[in-house]
């Protein structure tokens, strides 16, 4: 396929959801933000990772499809005239600009139908294979290369794309910018909750699938057994997570040294909080991803995902997953969950104190 040479001077990315596949198209931005610094790059992306991509220094324009939010508001009468108006406004950003390319790296039939909305000189996605070809968003661009195979990193596929395109990608690194607003903020709230000493161990522990979902008395025995230990517990996730989070919580017997901070940190504020901590524990999940970003020390547990293809991103991440034959089988309903299951406080408890130890020079 024929490249052009000319620089671009605006990009339009398309990278709708979820948390961790908009972490792991950060790569892709920083390529050409690298390579095209003056060119104008704007990002579509929906209400979920939004916040991931606000005030970040490599993109000039966020354009947010409230698209999940727009479908209820139809359903009700007296809230459709104000989605009508929600999504006419979006549709009118979106249009405002003509762009030199419009990248989809979402390769779905919502992110096809967007860029078949956007103006853009070039239409840029993925040829049509086995796994996108049934959603048919390959049908909206105009040029289309094939993707790396499926058991390469997502990361490595999505930088692959640009790198079809003529644009350098040596050196690039996956990386998230905290900002210093939500690292003083994050640093405050745990100085004033009595957190502010080391070592700190943050866990994240609920994921979206049941089959990614370690129990939660083992979250609890691990908690428990840090504290005793002398360390600082910190339990995060988002408000839809605080019933499950409350019931971990339940189960602790030395209360005093956790602290739930569940739905009471957003995306930066999150973020914030992973990089200062001694050791992030969690599930295959969209945070995990921020852990690796802000380059956090890293204790991630797989069971039906493949840690080859959406594990957390770069060397030193503690990966604990069980070879068994049905794994990885990328179901999100299991009747034994042996894969997770099989994976004990004490194997997490023993890769936990060994990435506390490898920090040990960092505290006071």
């Amino acid at each position: 396929m024929r490249r052009e040479s000319a620089a671009p001077r605006s990009i339009l990315i398309v990278k709708l959801s979820a948390i961790g596949d908009v972490i792991q198209t950060l790569p892709m931005l920083a390529a050409l933000r690298r390579n095209f610094p003056e060119a104008q790059i704007d990002w579509v992306v929906e209400e979920e990772a939004a916040g991931l991509l606000a005030g970040h220094p490599a993109v000039d324009r966020i354009l947010v499809s409230r698209r999940k939010s727009w479908m209820r508001e139809l359903r009700e009468w007296k809230r459709c005239r104000a989605a009508l108006q929600g999504i006419s406004r979006f549709l009118k950003d979106l249009r405002q600009t003509k762009y030199d390319w419009v990248i989809d790296n979402h390769g779905v039939l919502k992110s096809g139908i967007l860029v078949a909305l956007s103006r853009g000189r070039r239409k840029i996605g993925y040829r049509a294979t086995a796994r996108i070809a049934d959603e048919g968003s390959y049908l909206f661009t105009r040029e289309r290369y094939p993707p790396l195979p499926i058991e390469r990193h997502a990361l490595e596929r999505y930088l692959d794309l640009v790198r079809q395109l003529g644009v350098p990608t040596q050196g690039i690194a996956l990386e998230y910018p905290v900002s210093a607003e939500a690292l003083n903020s994050m640093r405050k709230l745990l100085e004033g909750r009595g957190f502010g000493e080391r070592p700190l161990a943050v866990i994240h522990p609920l994921a979206k699938w049941d089959t990614k979902q370690w129990a939660p008395e083992n979250f609890s025995e691990l908690a428990d057994r840090l504290a005793k230990r002398g360390r600082r517990v910190v339990f995060t996730g988002s408000r839809d997570d605080s019933a499950g989070v409350e019931r971990i919580l339940g189960r602790i017997a030395s209360p005093s040294r956790v602290l739930n901070l569940t739905g009471q940190t957003d995306l930066p504020k999150l973020a914030a909080l992973f990089s200062l901590a001694d050791v992030v524990i969690t599930p295959d999940t969209g945070p995990m991803h921020l852990a690796a970003a802000v380059k956090a020390p890293l204790v991630a547990l797989f069971g039906p995902t493949a840690p080859w293809r959406t594990g957390p991103y770069g060397n030193g991440n503690a990966v604990l997953r069980k070879e068994l034959p049905c794994s990885p089988c990328f179901r999100k309903s299991c009747p034994t969950r042996e894969c997770l299951q099989r994976i004990t406080v004490e194997e997490v408890l023993k890769t936990v104190e060994e990435k506390l130890a490898e920090r040990r020079g960092a505290w006071p």
